[in-house]
């Protein structure tokens, strides 16, 4: 009999315990909040994934990758300086080039690069120390990690 009320006892302890940390997680992300200005300065950028035709003029699924760093200005504007290459060959893109982005209160949200695209998702840390992309276009599965670059002291 004291080894069941002992057993029930682990479990309900157990449960309020697991609440609890479910509560704090909550409190947590509920009073942080995102607005354009989150993203503000330089990011490195490191990408990789695979084309599909027709995408990016392909006629086979291809290799891509991407290095560089994106500005943000905190306004929903930045400058992308990247070089992208397709099975290990350099594509020459145009670099610098303007980009858009939105940022909702959740820190989700959306880059462009200008004027047409690739079109990303974007996911923010709340401190905007660092976010994380995924593509959203037909035929680009590339997904990309960009953490802010501190100024020396």
């Amino acid at each position: 009999m004291k080894q069941k009320r002992i057993g029930r006892w682990s479990i309900a302890t157990g449960v309020l315990i697991s609440l609890g940390l479910l509560n704090v997680e909550q409190g947590y992300a509920a009073d942080k909040k995102c607005t354009l200005a989150t993203l503000k300065g330089q990011y490195l950028v490191a990408a990789s994934g695979t084309l599909f035709p027709p995408a990016f003029g392909v006629a086979a699924p291809s290799v891509s990758a991407a290095a560089g760093y994106s500005i943000y200005n905190g306004d929903g504007t930045g400058t992308d300086y990247v070089t992208f290459t397709v099975n290990g060959v350099n594509q020459n893109v145009a670099s610098p080039t303007p980009t858009s982005y939105t940022l909702g209160p959740d820190c989700t949200g959306t880059k462009t690069v200008l004027p047409y695209g690739p079109h990303f998702n974007i996911f923010v840390a709340f401190n905007g120390e660092g976010l994380t992309a995924i593509a959203t276009d037909s035929g680009f599965a590339v997904a990309e990690s960009d953490s802010r670059v501190r100024p020396s002291q």
